[in-house]
């Protein structure tokens, strides 16, 4: 069946996309307005875009009733966020920040949440997140009426110390992160059922020509 997306009304759009696409990590974003005030909500249109800059990029749907949600207007103004992971533990408190709650309302508050400091902006962090990551904005692409895509560089990268496999390589307790991503409607996954799979190599398939051999130069 083919759906033709201009001619469908915006929540059937929404419902098709975000059950077809899926499990999508979460970007459980805190910002700081012009006064100051924290912000905290997550958002699973989102994913890693870049490492040489580290990139990433952020769907940020409409409010149907203000226009811009607080995160992409705090965005707009102050063109700094921090993107923090959701792990399981943490998915109730994560819950209770998407609250479609006034403008100006704390959501960190609300979830019984602490921040930390940032080290190179002004929003904080949240402090229970495993992995944080400090960003300011690269571009916003207003791709709709009050619907945006933010795309931001990553300044700094915050990684729980017991997580951190190998420093010096970059490597992590990658199963120990125990993050949860978005799936459709209120349907959450897990990332522990996981399987490897070897990327192939052209070089070393059958189908690869063999190095062509190189002439020597003879002085008769």
């Amino acid at each position: 069946m083919r759906f033709d997306l201009d001619q469908l009304e915006t929540p059937i759009v929404y419902k098709l996309l975000a059950a077809s696409v899926h499990p999508r990590p979460i970007a459980w974003i805190t910002t700081m307005d012009a006064g100051g005030g924290v912000n905290a909500a997550p958002y699973s249109f989102f994913n890693v875009m870049g490492s040489a800059p580290p990139t990433v990029a952020i769907g940020l749907l409409a409010d149907p009733k203000r226009g811009f949600k607080d995160t992409a207007q705090n965005i707009l103004d102050t063109g700094e966020f921090v993107v923090n992971l959701v792990p399981e533990r943490l998915v109730e408190q994560m819950n209770v920040t998407a609250i479609d709650a006034p403008r100006g309302t704390d959501e960190l508050a609300l979830a019984g949440l602490e921040t930390a400091p940032s080290s190179l902006i002004a929003p904080p962090r949240i402090a229970a997140s495993p992995v944080s990551m400090e960003c300011t904005s690269l571009s916003t692409v207003v791709t709709g009426p009050s619907q945006s895509v933010v795309i931001g560089r990553v300044l700094a990268i915050h990684i729980d110390d017991a997580l951190v496999k190998d420093a010096a390589r970059g490597h992590l307790h990658a199963e120990a992160l125990e993050l949860v991503a978005r799936g459709h409607a209120s349907t959450y996954f897990r990332t522990t059922d996981r399987f490897e799979l070897d990327r192939p190599f052209w070089s070393e398939t059958e189908a690869a020509p063999a190095p062509r051999a190189t002439a020597t130069a003879r002085g008769d």
